[in-house]
């Protein structure tokens, strides 16, 4: 099994081109799997079963204490956990069926589980501008904090992509971005003038300082002089929100998921912001064209004759 798991985690490597972080999620995906089926006694892919994947389902549903390394307890899988779990499950084995390791798949027929649709969670206009300004001193760091959160917000960026921008990637004078999404593949973005004022002041005056004489491509730099990693922009957003009272629901992507809202609020075609979050499907996009109930209110004040009141009692 672990020769098989090393050919797919190969293929998704080099075939599929997907970042390592992205690799990395569907090997731990894919780890319960395996200690399942050593659990319940199988030798090899080839003697698992749809009765025995069903039990597998139920054992990730199921409410059930886990010891984890730290000592602390970890009650049973969301059902949003086990359906991504079975999806990769799927995958896997469908590699293993078309590179002839396997003759059939299992997982083809296995059921998801059923799960409540749920609308991205997203920041009002007010929200993201209070975020976006909160780092509020003069230093380098605060001054980088700044130019990220700007970019983020502006251009509607994964964490991935803004964490891997090198310094040719922005254009200065177009106010453009070259970022690598998901597959390695490279798309135009743009940012306003608040996010081009803020990039500038932090080359100019704080990434200088940040860089310590070394010449590092990366465009957001920590205090070392190293490219800013993932993990580092993650916090650094979770700490501004909770600065601001945001609480740590606030995440890198909540200011994507408010790009996206906030652009199609305001009018934009939703091909258009397809574009520029980078999503190969437009069904991926349309989950944003929900509406805020202020939005949905001002325009039926604004549209109903016998709706008219003022701007005070929205």
């Amino acid at each position: 099994m672990q020769q098989y798991l090393a050919k797919f985690i190969q293929h998704l490597e080099g075939e599929r081109n997907l970042s390592p972080y992205t690799v990395r999620n569907y090997r731990t995906d894919l780890v319960p799997f395996f200690h399942f089926v050593e659990a319940e006694g199988v030798e090899g892919l080839e003697a698992v079963d749809r009765k025995l994947l069903r039990r597998y389902v139920a054992w990730l549903i199921q409410d059930r204490p886990i010891l984890l390394t730290k000592g602390t307890i970890k009650r049973g899988h969301a059902m949003r956990s086990v359906a991504r779990k079975i999806s990769v499950l799927r995958t896997f084995y469908r590699f293993l069926v078309r590179e002839d390791y396997l003759e059939s798949s299992p997982v083809s027929r296995l059921a998801l589980p059923k799960m409540e649709k749920r609308l991205p969670t997203f920041l009002s206009k007010q929200q993201a501008a209070k975020l976006v300004e909160a780092p509020d001193k003069d230093g380098p760091l605060a001054l980088r904090d700044r130019a990220l959160l700007e970019l983020l917000y502006a251009a509607g960026l994964r964490v991935s992509e803004i964490a891997g921008l090198d310094v040719e990637n922005i254009d200065r004078h177009t106010r453009e971005a070259r970022v690598l999404g998901k597959g390695s593949k490279e798309r135009l973005v743009l940012m306003g003038r608040s996010a081009s004022e803020a990039l500038e002041v932090y080359l100019a005056r704080a990434r200088p300082e940040l860089a310590k004489g070394g010449r590092t491509r990366a465009l957001f730099l920590n205090r070392y002089g190293a490219r800013l990693s993932v993990r580092s922009v993650q916090n650094l957003v979770r700490r501004y929100s909770l600065k601001e009272g945001f609480g740590s629901r606030v995440h890198p992507h909540t200011l994507r998921h408010s790009f996206a809202t906030h652009l199609l609020d305001g009018g934009a075609d939703l091909r258009v912001v397809q574009e520029l979050l980078g999503h190969e499907s437009v069904s991926t996009t349309q989950i944003y064209t929900h509406m805020t109930t202020t939005e949905i209110r001002k325009t039926y004040v604004k549209a109903h004759p016998r709706a008219q009141v003022s701007e005070e009692q929205l």
